[in-house]
């Protein structure tokens, strides 16, 4: 019986630290709120930096309608094969200057391994909630 109970327990926890890696885009839009002022994602307007909609998966420096203004150090990134997967998004919303050295983004980073996962899971939601 105390086998049966831990193997649920142990199931059940896993199956919570699976979706916590996974993100929650609904905590991602709270998060993503601080990006709004540079970036779009629900649509494929520009701001001061590109749009992020349908980001993951793009190779790093190629929103055609921002082609003309970004950096090289993002079109040098692209053209060495960058895409922005999960795993390359989360280092650079972690320290994009240190990701990308010479890109022209401000931002600082996000220190928090749940914004991180949160902010990607909301880049990945579509529809976005």
């Amino acid at each position: 019986m105390f086998r049966a109970i831990s193997s649920a327990g142990v199931f059940l926890l896993a199956g919570i630290l699976a979706a916590n890696a996974d993100g929650d885009a609904v905590l991602g839009k709270k998060v993503f709120n601080r990006c709004l002022a540079c970036h779009e994602a629900a649509t494929d307007r520009d701001k001061v930096g590109p749009h992020l909609m349908g980001v993951v998966g793009r190779t790093a420096g190629t929103a055609q309608s921002f082609l003309s203004r970004y950096s090289q150090a993002m079109k040098d990134a692209g053209a060495a094969g960058m895409v922005w997967d999960e795993a390359n998004l989360s280092e650079y919303l972690r320290a994009p200057r240190q990701k990308v050295p010479g890109n022209k983004m401000g931002f600082t980073g996000l220190t928090s391994d749940d914004d991180i996962a949160n902010v990607i899971a909301y880049l990945k939601a579509d529809p976005k909630p």
